[in-house]
Order: C-alpha cells, then sequence, then structure tokens
C-alpha cells in the first residue's frame, strides 16, 4: 500500500526466525495517518497455521495499531526453507462511534457496493538468532547443573545446586553414629596392644642378646625369623590405622 492509502503496514513482509516444535511470533504496524476512522481484517491462506490478534479492528485517526502474528510450533521444516503462504488486509472506512466488536464480514464485502483497500503480504523463513554460549564450569555435569523434581500436581520444582549440595552432606553427617565411634575405639585399642607387644618383643630380643654375648654365641636364627615376622604383621597394623 502506498502512502495514499488508508493504512501504511509496516513491515510488508512477515518475517519468522523458523525452529523445529517452537511457537514464533512477529508484528507488523498498521498506521492510520488521516483524519478518518478505518476498520481492518486480516486473513490468511493458512488459518490452521497462524493466530492473529487482534484479527479485526478500528484504527483511530493519526493513530497506530500492531498485530500480533504467531506461528503455530511446526514439526517438520519446508525442504527448500520456503514459506507458501500469505496474509491479506483489509480495510474499509468506518464511522467515528463504530467498536471492534461492531465490524462485520459484510463491511469488507466488495460485491456489496463497498470500498474495500487490499494489501497481500508475504511469509518468509529466516534464521534463529544465535544464542551467547554460556561458560562451561568445570566438574561434571551432575555437580553443576541444577536438578528439577516434578510435583504429583505436575508442577516442576528446581533444585539448586546450593541445595542440592546441602542435602548431600546431610548423609555422611548422620552416618558417624555409635557404631563408627565404637569402631574407632577398637581400632585404637588395637594399636595400643600391637605397640606394646613390639616393645615386649624387643625386650626380649635385647635379653637374649646379652645372654649369649656372655655366652661368646650368637642369637639363634629361629628368634631372629620370629622377630621379623612379629615386625612385619605389626606393620601392617599400623598401616591400616
Amino acid at each position: 500500500m502506498s502512502d495514499g492509502d488508508l493504512l501504511q503496514i509496516e513491515p510488508h513482509e512477515l518475517q519468522f526466525p523458523f525452529e523445529l516444535k517452537k511457537q514464533i511470533s512477529c508484528s507488523m504496524q498498521l498506521t492510520n495517518n488521516s483524519d478518518l476512522h478505518v476498520a481492518f481484517k486480516v486473513k490468511t491462506t493458512n488459518p490452521r497455521k497462524y493466530c492473529v490478534r487482534p484479527n479485526t479492528g478500528v484504527v483511530e485517526p493519526h493513530s497506530a495499531c500492531e498485530v500480533i502474528v504467531t506461528m503455530q510450533a511446526q514439526k517438520e521444516a519446508p525442504p527448500d526453507m520456503q514459506c507458501r503462504d500469505k496474509f491479506l488486509l483489509q480495510c474499509v472506512l468506518a464511522g467515528a462511534r463504530i467498536a471492534a466488536k461492531d465490524i462485520a464480514p459484510e463491511m469488507f464485502d466488495k460485491e456489496s457496493g463497498n470500498q474495500v483497500e487490499e494489501c497481500k503480504l508475504k511469509v518468509s523463513y529466516i534464521p534463529p538468532p544465535l544464542r551467547p554460549s554460556s561458560p562451561v564450569r568445570e566438574g561434571s555435569e551432575d555437580e553443576s547443573s541444577p536438578r528439577v523434581s516434578v510435583s504429583e500436581d505436575g508442577d516442576v520444582n528446581q533444585i539448586s545446586e546450593s541445595n542440592y549440595k546441602s542435602k548431600t552432606n546431610v548423609e555422611p553427617q548422620e552416618s558417624t553414629s555409635e557404631d563408627g565411634k565404637a569402631l574407632i575405639s577398637k581400632l585404637a585399642e588395637e594399636k595400643r596392644n600391637a605397640v606394646q607387644q613390639h616393645n615386649k618383643l624387643l625386650q626380649e630380643l635385647e635379653l637374649l642378646r646379652r645372654q649369649r654375648s656372655r655366652s661368646h654365641g650368637g642369637v639363634p636364627f629361629v628368634y631372629v625369623i620370629i622377630v621379623g615376622l612379629i615386625g612385619f604383621l605389626l606393620g601392617y597394623l599400623l598401616k591400616r590405622m
């Protein structure tokens, strides 16, 4: 439509940033630069695919109206990404007291002698805008991603990372029970007994060494083996503790 028509439309082509399985909306601006009231109606060749709000209305003198066109979520993309859908905007002069609810289809009937102006609008698909990539935090996905739970009434509840960690940290605290304290005491007692046994064996070995030295003999080989085995077992017990 030119500047001399009842309404000026911007843009003349509806562009949708196409994405599968997602509703997409775009808008067009209807401007009335005249001193008269103008009624409009929006039609499309594929009414099941699009939702137009408002699809009829009145634009007052020297004012504008925004029309939102929403494309329903699409399961498949066209092979060539070309859209053949079209829109038709019709406008007629209206009385000063007419409201949007008073607009009737007969007002846009050319065969009844009404002066109806029309504008055809094309539809095109454009690539979706690039989304900024979020920085990846160190650690596994299980540690960094929020937890999501679904309640019985269908509401989705999101558990933040801090709440999740606070809940998981409760378990180790609860596991420190009386059984754990008893185990620690038992290990400490075994350690003390092992140290005492080790000291006792050292004393006996020293006593044997002195007795043998007096008789100008050495320590029997069997005692050396026994002491070595006991030392090995003692070292193993100490490592466990």
